[in-house]
């Protein structure tokens, strides 16, 4: 499956109707980001049941301030609607595989029960 551009108005739906998206946050006069994207583009392929997304950070400025992406390349993955991992800087394709296997063997509903105990505690 090869990448998806999202947009401010696609990003939601994208997240929230896809079981694994993973979007990486990218701007094209950023070298670090240019090294990233054949890597992206390679997991895509080794990975068809899930969704990778890319948002230009200069294309798309409000996403990127909502999302508060600071540094780029920018990867963020999302879990059944749930935002479960993010890392800034460059990921080695190893790595990102490796990130990849790890979130598709979340139990979601840990995950749903740790969020909801960090809020009873604020």
């Amino acid at each position: 499956m090869a990448t998806t551009d999202l947009t401010f108005k696609e990003f939601g739906k994208t997240v929230e109707e896809n079981d694994i998206v993973l979007v990486d946050f990218w701007a094209a006069w950023c070298g670090p980001c240019r090294m990233f994207s054949p890597i992206y583009e390679k997991a895509s392929e080794n990975h068809p049941d899930v969704v990778f997304g890319k948002v230009d950070t200069e294309a798309e400025q409000q996403l990127a301030a909502a999302a508060q992406i600071s540094s780029i390349p920018t990867l963020m993955a999302f879990r059944q609607g749930i935002a479960v991992f993010r890392h800034s800087g460059v990921l080695q394709a190893e790595a990102l595989d490796d990130v990849i296997e790890q979130i598709k063997g979340l139990d979601m509903d840990e995950v749903r029960q740790q969020i909801a105990e960090a809020e009873e505690q604020k």
